[in-house]
């Protein structure tokens, strides 16, 4: 069938299955408004895959895989294109080797757990976030703004000795000094008829998929960095696609999209979710090597 790199135009939507470090190198160059994604996190889910990212031994290794992935993103970025990362942290592991699998989410057993990162002790925060948004800061990202997500409806947690999670990060990176933002199209409303710049903290419920047995960022929060980063028409990327929840919010929102997902299984589900969305639009799904 082709990919996406022998045109220009994406019609509407395509999700291509392989692995975003190769994918990418065969894009084509300055194509996409701006990049919205999720990364797996490091450490906390085995998705059953062979060169899963999140499943390394070594924290750094984590790091250097996700820079070059996005190495791969800035060169088909526009340049006035951005990047919103949403990425979460992770405690660690005191050094067990397991963790006995969730009745609720099947991933979350895990037959190898990476070792403590050097310098950490047990039952540290790890910072994974700031750890990648500095190491995209010196490989030439501009880092613009650290976002707080805040789940007022999170996972509660049994511990005792901690404030329980609620929130996670949204770093928004660009290519260049001067990029596209659209600020009166993510203004936020403080009384009838009144509005304001939109502050840093989005308060953004989570949001269930029966489909998709695995954690997905919710289309309320792509939907503000969509609309801050890109005009009606434009053409979004994911490189890690998941359920497709950046591909559904474009269709919805005027945009077109390429999600790059390395699982089949889960390139599928974005498949039909997408095709729900408006059965008529063309959709194309791209088997790579």
């Amino acid at each position: 069938m082709g990919t996406v790199a022998s045109r220009k135009m994406i019609e509407a939507c395509e999700i291509i299955v392989g692995d975003s470090r190769n994918i990418l190198a065969k894009l084509p160059a300055e194509t996409f408004h701006c990049a919205i994604t999720s990364p797996p996190y490091w450490g906390l889910r085995d998705y059953g895959i062979v060169g899963q990212i999140g499943a390394e031994m070594e924290m750094e290794e984590y790091i250097s895989d996700l820079v070059m992935v996005f190495q791969g993103v800035k060169r088909v970025l526009r340049d006035d294109g951005s990047l919103w990362l949403n990425i979460g942290d992770s405690y660690t592991s005191g050094n067990r080797g397991w963790r006995q699998a969730d009745g609720k989410n099947s991933a979350r057993g895990m037959s190898y757990r990476p070792p403590n990162p050097k310098g950490l002790k047990d039952k540290e925060l790890i910072g994974i976030p700031w750890r990648l948004a500095i190491a995209l800061q010196a490989d030439g990202w501009y880092l613009r703004s650290d976002i707080i997500w805040y789940k007022p409806n999170c996972q509660p947690e049994s511990v005792k000795d901690r404030p329980t999670r609620s929130h996670e990060h949204v770093f928004l990176l660009t290519k260049n000094e001067n990029y596209y933002y659209d600020h009166e199209a993510v203004k936020e409303p403080t009384m009838p008829g009144s509005f304001r710049s939109r502050r840093d903290v989005w308060l953004i419920n989570t949001e269930a998929s029966r489909e998709a047995h695995f954690a997905m960022f919710p289309p309320s929060l792509v939907k503000v960095c969509m609309e801050a980063g890109s005009p009606k028409g434009a053409c979004i990327l994911d490189p890690f696609f998941g359920a497709g929840t950046v591909g559904v919010v474009a269709l919805r929102n005027e945009r077109r999209c390429v999600g790059i997902e390395l699982k089949p299984d889960y390139a599928e589900i974005a498949r039909k979710r997408i095709a729900a969305v408006n059965p008529m639009l063309p959709l194309r799904s791209v088997e790579s090597a």
